[in-house]
């Protein structure tokens, strides 16, 4: 017993002090560890901590591929068409299409561009360019045709292009609603005051250059759903020239007005030729006189002699 005394006080002290072998509950909680402290690293003009927790927080959620077979498509669509129209009907026939438009009224049609070209009494050619709804543009061709023909006119060239912008609206669109999310973020973040000063201040850089790409990107976004929404129409105008005219726009016409001013343009040119070329001509003439008259002579007594001297 005397042996054993020792070790049992041993074990009966360690658990009244709570050691190895005492529970979790009666031992006294320690005190937690302090919070680290935020280093004012930085990264794009905000704290490290600061932009990591917005971006973080305003970061969008991966694209589902459940999401893509019903995403809406957006098609800009760009129509060309060309007309030849008998003499004097090109004039009256773009003031019809302009004042069509201007009817229909601003948020259905806008003039963007309209150009006359009269070059002489038989000839004169133009440009209209618009901007209308789809439906409105169809409607409008048709009527076209159909005042063409009564005209007398014809159709010389039709094209339509389109363009799939449902990639890019998309983009733009999940772009935007990042960079709000990462505003509203920077906000809570100005809002609670819990950072330096340097912090806010980098903080408040970084909340105006989000609200400058957020403006910039809206712009962007508009313009692109104007695209989809109103499609462009561009047409050309041009007068029927007869195949003999006196006008200028005719090969043939034009050939036979300029002739004897070609004539004269070729004989002026002939003689701004000779008056150019003719000091040159006398400048060679002399040379060759005294070539032919003064040093050939020289050489050919010389050679004889020489010949002489080697024999």
């Amino acid at each position: 017993m005397k042996q054993f005394a020792p070790a049992l006080l041993a074990v009966g002290w360690l658990a009244a002090c709570g050691g190895p072998g005492g529970s979790e509950a009666d031992r006294p909680a320690s005190p937690p560890p302090p919070a680290p402290m935020e280093v004012a690293e930085s990264y794009g003009g905000v704290s490290k901590m600061a932009a990591d927790q917005a971006y973080n927080d305003s970061a969008p959620a991966p694209d589902r591929p459940d999401a893509e077979p019903g995403a809406e498509q957006y098609i800009a669509y760009s129509h060309s068409l060309g007309l030849r129209l008998p003499k004097g009907e090109v004039d009256a026939m773009m003031k019809a299409h302009v004042e069509a438009c201007r009817s229909a009224g601003t948020s259905i049609c806008i003039v963007i561009n309209s150009n006359v070209y009269n070059a002489n009494e038989d000839y004169m050619s133009g440009n209209l360019s618009l901007r209308a709804k789809p439906d409105w543009i169809e409607t409008f061709l048709g009527a076209i045709d159909e005042a063409t023909e009564e005209a007398g006119g014809e159709i010389t060239s039709r094209s339509t292009r389109a363009e799939d912008l449902t990639r890019q609206i998309i983009d733009t669109d999940s772009r935007l609603d990042a960079q709000r999310t990462l505003r509203t973020r920077l906000e809570g973040l100005l809002e609670r005051r819990d950072g330096t000063l340097g912090d806010l201040l980098s903080i408040e850089r970084e909340l105006a250059r989000v609200t400058g790409e957020i403006e910039s990107i809206e712009a962007q976004l508009k313009a692109l759903r104007l695209r989809v929404s109103m499609s462009s129409l561009d047409i050309s105008y041009e007068t029927k020239v007869p195949p003999f005219s006196g006008s200028r726009s005719n090969p043939l016409g034009e050939a036979l007005g300029d002739f004897f001013y070609n004539l004269s343009a070729a004989i002026a040119s002939v003689i701004t030729a000779f008056a150019v070329g003719l000091p040159w001509l006398i400048l060679i003439g002399i040379f060759l006189w005294i070539w032919l008259k003064l040093i050939w002579p020289r050489i050919r007594r010389r050679k004889p002699s020489q010949t002489e001297k080697t024999r």
